[in-house]
């Protein structure tokens, strides 16, 4: 089947996935009918919002549950290079779009930022030291240092050093080649240019139903808000992007690979500077380490962030629970996704996870002074009333039979889809965002294995190392991230902050 037989294609949701899924097709399939029903009343709302996330172009600079000491005392980097990769196919794609007029100015949505990692205490310096050297065996990595010396870290993280009384050993590692990555900007800019290709997006439109027909097509039942009426709508393909309003759908669909897969809400808070004076001392995302017993999703950091162009500073994240699947969802979300097929996985990873349950009971119970307490453990002079708390994003983890067995408590992002490549949904949470072009990728391989070998010379025409471990080649790796660099504004001379 050629790729010029048209197909209606729906996509569910409108933040970053649906946004990146809609633009790498209209550019590989420009006769597609595309249609998007998002149930709030603009792009990018939900996950993909600035302030419903890190904000980080995750690419395991700074982020130290992505690299595992083994029993030997050797540092694992795989997941890492990994992570990096994928963010590197991302930051290509949107090179792409910058340098095909597709989108325009870079700044709105990407900044050029140091990733930092920072540990306490002998036994973590330590380890700090070994994965910076295995790292560096990566040209992925090129340009980190390590240092353990005050007064260097002065220079680097001033406003953390300040008024630190401690003796405890502290050392960091930094690499300029980070970034700041504003997801709710870059979603509304795609959404705008796909509105441009005549995608007709439709918001304030709440999807109800997800039915296939006699013909194998999928009818999708959606409820306009606006007009308080009842669409109906068919599809060759419809792609479930609705974050944690995902699964309820997936689950509507009928697909038996929707089945034995649950979900577990995890909220997060995060503690905003509103003093300009703290915020101009520090420049940088600072990673530590997660506490014992706390999900990775929960590793403290300390971060500059640009949004709406303007430098803010967050300090986060604290992880609460809510039984809502989306911020803006409902109180029911959990219960109605408790199914025959699933309520057993379901109750297996309750009895498992009692660690982590007891974990987030303790952060919902946390005071403001107590959730100074660790604001100080990375800003010692941190006063309360420099700060405000804001909500961030719900994110719904999977919980699925695995091979390490019943009820097991995914992180990560995955890609579920029917065995005939007609429905897809993506479930799950962190590194989402920052491999969003990955993804997709892997969407379009999956739901359409006919097409893809015709598209493959379009794809590395906005993506170079598709298909490729670039990790592997040290001077395409160069000459790519150069070139992206470039495009999206990234060799700006950093900001010295005193």
């Amino acid at each position: 089947m050629g790729n010029n037989q048209k197909k209606d294609i729906i996509l569910i949701g409108a933040g970053v996935m649906s946004a990146t899924l809609g633009s790498l097709l209209k550019e590989l399939a420009p006769n597609w009918e595309i249609k998007v029903f998002e149930k709030l009343s603009s792009a990018g709302e939900e996950s993909s919002n600035e302030w419903n996330n890190a904000g980080t172009g995750h690419a395991a600079l700074c982020e130290l549950n992505y690299t595992s000491e083994d029993a030997d005392g050797s540092i694992d980097i795989s997941k890492a290079v990994k992570v990096n990769e994928q963010f590197q196919l991302s930051r290509q794609f949107w090179s792409y779009l910058v340098k095909n007029g597709l989108i325009s100015n870079p700044q709105d949505f990407i900044m050029p930022l140091p990733h930092m990692s920072l540990v306490h205490g002998e036994s973590n310096v330590a380890f700090l030291k070994k994965r910076l050297e295995a790292l560096s065996e990566s040209p992925l990595f090129k340009g980190m240092e390590f240092s353990e010396d005050p007064e260097k870290l002065k220079e680097w993280i001033p406003l953390i050093m300040e008024g630190r009384t401690s003796d405890e050993p502290i050392a960091a590692t930094k690499i300029d080649s980070g970034t700041d990555v504003n997801f709710g900007a870059l979603t509304r800019l795609m959404f705008d240019h796909l509105k441009s290709e005549n995608v007709e997006v439709n918001y304030k439109h709440s999807v109800e139903d997800i039915k296939r027909t006699k013909d194998g097509l999928w009818e999708v039942k959606v409820h306009d808000n606006h007009n308080d009426k009842l669409e109906y709508h068919t599809a060759d393909f419809v792609f479930i992007g609705g974050g944690g309003g995902s699964l309820p759908l997936l689950q509507k669909t009928g697909i038996p690979e929707a089945k034995q897969i649950g979900g577990f809400p995890v909220s997060g808070l995060f503690m905003v500077c509103k003093n300009p004076e703290v915020i101009e001392q520090h420049h940088g995302k600072v990673y530590g380490k997660a506490k014992v017993g706390a999900p990775p999703m929960s590793v403290p950091h300390l971060d500059t962030r640009y949004i709406n162009n303007e430098k803010t500073l967050l300090f986060g994240p604290f992880a609460g629970f809510s039984p809502k699947f989306l911020k803006t969802g409902s109180n029911m979300d959990l219960i109605n996704t408790v199914k025959p097929n699933n309520v057993l996985t379901m109750m297996a990873a309750g009895l498992k996870e009692m660690g982590l349950t007891k974990y987030l009971i303790q952060q919902v119970m946390l005071s403001d002074e107590k959730r100074m307490e660790e604001v100080r453990e990375f800003i010692p002079t941190a006063k309360l009333e420099d700060w405000d708390t804001v909500v961030a994003g719900q994110r719904v983890q999977i919980i699925k039979d695995t091979e390490s067995g019943k009820g097991t408590l995914q992180f990560g992002t995955e890609v579920v889809s029917s065995s005939d490549g007609s429905v897809a949904a993506l479930l799950g949470a962190s590194p989402g965002a920052s491999t969003a072009v990955h993804v997709m990728l892997e969407v379009l391989e999956k739901c359409f294995p006919d097409q893809i070998s015709e598209w493959e010379t379009k794809i590395k025409e906005m993506i170079p190392s598709y298909g490729v471990s670039i990790g592997n080649y040290p001077e395409l790796f160069e000459e790519i991230h150069s070139s992206t660099a470039h495009t999206l504004g990234l060799h700006q001379k950093e900001t010295v902050y005193n």
